[in-house]
């Protein structure tokens, strides 16, 4: 647990940068910061592991004043990772991976060995162990970035603006492997960032800070999104927070359609009367696992690759709602698809269902407000 209380960080010319902050983040969880520039979201970070010293105020982890910690040694026990890696330009990535546990005095063969380890933890291939930086993409940068800072196995890591500096697409399957290594590590994260979407996506807990240091308010994503606590912060967040919102509702337990499908090769004939008179079927491949939807109409050969129609999206039968939502949003059959977690084809189920059980939720969650 790191525990904030009333901190406040002045600089010299009068500048208030952090203004009676209080706030916890919890063990074993991800706590994003996030606020617009000048919010004090990354002097906060750096005043946990005292690269900023407050002005006042006392900073504790896990009951430990950070006061009266080496700072050196409160340092080495803390993860670090920085927008676009803040990778050593002369060192191997393995080396760069290795530079903590060396630093805590490991054996060279040790440190290297647990740094081979990290590399395919954080999927990067072995042969990447050997090359610098400059012969890193950014996405890759950034992986071995995270796995430096998990080398020494921390039970913390801070996180500045990690993915900012990679593309749209790379940035996505950042945040997805970095929710399955905290998930799969327990590792306390603390997080920067200026991208209320991606404190949304990553945070456990949130805090909004405003300019000037103070904190507006803290909570859970869907708490943030159903209750933000005034103007500002609602303004942050944006006006599309019940769709985003039901990112964190799971889906309900409704019937799925057990579709009829056809596969690669099926003749037109078939596929007619396998459809049933359907505008849309489904295509499976050989392992039960969906390849696209085929329309029935336009079909004058035997059923090839470039006849499916792939646009629409794919949930699987533990996904969101809005992760559902999207997949039946997005097919043209106006059918969402559905996998097991092992990819097979588990049903499909229609837009219109998913709207009532959005209206359900909505009116199970006003009446227990009015309870």
């Amino acid at each position: 647990m790191i525990h904030l209380d009333n901190v406040v960080k002045t600089y010299p010319r009068g500048t208030t940068a952090v203004n009676g902050l209080s706030l916890e983040a919890p063990t074993g969880k991800v706590t994003v910061l996030v606020g617009p520039s000048g919010c004090g979201k990354t002097t906060t970070l750096r005043m946990i592991n005292r690269m900023v010293e407050p002005t006042s105020g006392t900073i504790t982890i896990n009951g430990r004043d950070t006061a009266e910690m080496n700072p050196d040694q409160l340092r080495r026990g803390i993860g670090y990772v920085i927008q676009a890696g803040g990778l050593f330009p002369h060192r191997t990535v393995l080396d760069n991976i290795a530079t903590v546990p060396l630093l805590l005095g490991t054996p060279k063969k040790k440190a290297r060995d647990r740094a081979r380890e990290l590399l395919n933890l954080v999927g990067l291939d072995p042969e990447h162990a050997h090359r610098y930086p400059r012969q890193l993409s950014g996405g890759q940068q950034q992986r071995v970035g995270v796995a430096r800072a998990l080398a020494a196995d921390p039970p913390l890591i801070l996180m500045d603006e990690p993915f900012s500096a990679v593309d749209p697409v790379v940035r996505t399957q950042l945040q997805d492997d970095l929710r399955r290594l905290q998930h799969e590590l327990g590792t306390t994260i603390v997080l920067v960032t200026h991208d209320i979407d991606e404190a949304i996506r990553l945070g456990d807990h949130i805090a909004v800070l405003r300019v000037g240091g103070t904190l507006a308010q803290i909570g859970t994503p869907t708490e943030l999104l159903t209750n933000p606590a005034d103007d500002f912060v609602a303004d942050f967040i944006g006006s599309d927070r019940g769709y985003r919102c039901l990112a964190f509702t799971a889906t309900p337990n409704l019937p799925l359609t057990h579709e009829t499908t056809v596969r690669l090769g099926d003749t037109p004939t078939h596929i007619t009367t396998a459809a049933a008179g359907q505008h849309w079927i489904l295509a499976l491949d050989n392992n039960n696992k969906p390849l696209g939807w085929v329309e029935t109409t336009s079909l004058n050969q035997p059923l090839a690759s470039h006849h499916l129609h792939r646009g629409g999206t794919l949930a699987t039968t533990n996904s969101s709602l809005r992760r559902t939502l999207d997949a039946a949003l997005s097919s043209p059959s106006g059918r969402g698809v559905l996998t097991h977690p092992d990819g097979t084809f588990a049903g499909t189920i229609h837009a219109n269902q998913l709207l009532d059980a959005i209206e359900n939720t909505r009116s199970h969650s006003i009446g227990q407000e009015r309870s």
